[in-house]
């Protein structure tokens, strides 16, 4: 792509979740057009865009029908499959990068990658077989955590390692997949640095959250985020923009570190908008998701300053989104629905910032 797209072009979205719903609407906003690519079922991105193709990610005739119907392609969340964009020669059209992405999409070639470039992290061992476990579990020592090497988010393709004894059936549960055995770590709180990078290399940075997360899944984030993790940005934003930098991405990623008494360490990356930065909506002169869609559009990057004095963001999940009226009771709430008609249990049905000033 060589300059800005015009007005009205087309961004094509690959995935139908939340996060392309919000990126389509601040797509909207400033003149684009979108297109989701999703599987069979609801998808409620395409709520809000023009043009909505169903069809499975491996499907290459229908992917490259939607890829020549689009002028950029960007994806909303990390485990679309890279070979059918690849076979299909779409790598230079895909934002932030099928690099970033193929990285996101395995823990063992994520962990290699960023101890590469020095960041600390958790002590960690890959498990291919009973053999590679039995060494883990020698290596690292229970307690720790036991991960699938694919496919794992919200603290889904998980088991806890109480001690040795365990480690057998927690790989069980897991289906006996490839997989990393991470260490514990004490931390005193948890944190994400998010940032945007335009196709010209420049950076810039969101304030950092203080992230609270209840089984596995964020609940609040928190702004400002505390001493603890103020003192940490600094080394964690740098490790950042140079991982930004080593994978040439073009968009917002998302890094989220534990804070340590040793400073900053590195727990996982995703390529794209994320769900601890959902308050820049309101509380950032331009949202996660705007700048996404600036970035990948060849726009000038807008502002990432926090507008107020304190901001939370609280997950609604289940049946907390049919708490509609009470919330928006509170005149500081901005509440975001995300359009899905099944509210289960764990669901991430929508969320509310409150913004104080």
């Amino acid at each position: 792509m060589n300059g800005a797209l015009a007005p009205s072009a087309v961004i094509g979205i690959l995935g139908g979740g939340q996060l392309g719903r919000m990126l389509a609407m601040a797509a909207a906003q400033i003149g684009y057009r979108c297109h989701i690519f999703a599987p069979q079922g609801r998808a409620v991105a395409a709520d809000v865009a023009v043009s909505r193709t169903t069809a499975a990610f491996e499907d290459e005739p229908a992917l490259a029908r939607f890829a020549e119907a689009c002028d950029v392609l960007t994806y909303e969340f990390e485990n679309v499959p890279t070979a059918p964009l690849l076979a299909l020669g779409l790598a230079d059209k895909v934002r932030p990068g099928v690099k970033a992405l193929d990285i996101s999409q395995s823990r063992i070639a994520e962990k290699s990658f960023f101890r590469d470039l020095g960041a600390r992290t958790a002590p960690f061992a890959f498990v291919e077989d009973a053999a590679t476990l039995k060494e883990a579990i020698a290596a690292i020592g229970a307690p720790a955590i036991l991960k699938t090497d694919r496919m794992g988010y919200d603290g889904k393709g998980q088991a806890r390692i109480t001690d040795g004894g365990d480690a057998p059936r927690g790989w069980e549960s897991i289906g006996r997949q490839p997989a990393v055995m991470e260490g514990f770590v004490t931390f005193e709180d948890e944190f994400s640095v998010i940032l945007v990078r335009a196709a010209d290399g420049e950076i810039r940075f969101w304030d950092s959250t203080r992230n609270v997360h209840e089984d596995g899944i964020l609940r609040r984030s928190l702004w400002p985020a505390g001493d603890v993790v103020e003192a940490q940005i600094a080394d964690a934003r740098a490790l950042a923009g140079k991982a930004a930098e080593a994978l040439d991405a073009i968009g917002v990623l998302t890094f989220e570190f534990f804070a340590t008494a040793d400073g900053p360490l590195f727990n996982e990356c995703a390529p794209r908008v994320h769900n601890s930065g959902h308050w820049t909506i309101e509380g950032a002169v331009t949202s996660q998701f705007e700048n996404h869609i600036r970035a990948i559009a060849g726009l000038p990057l807008g502002a990432c300053a926090t507008v107020g004095t304190r901001i939370e963001m609280s997950n609604l999940i289940g049946e907390q989104i049919n708490d509609s009226a009470a919330i928006l009771a509170d005149p500081a709430a901005h509440l975001h629905h995300y359009g899905k008609a099944d509210a289960r249990p764990g669901r991430k049905m929508g969320h509310v910032t409150k913004l104080y000033f």
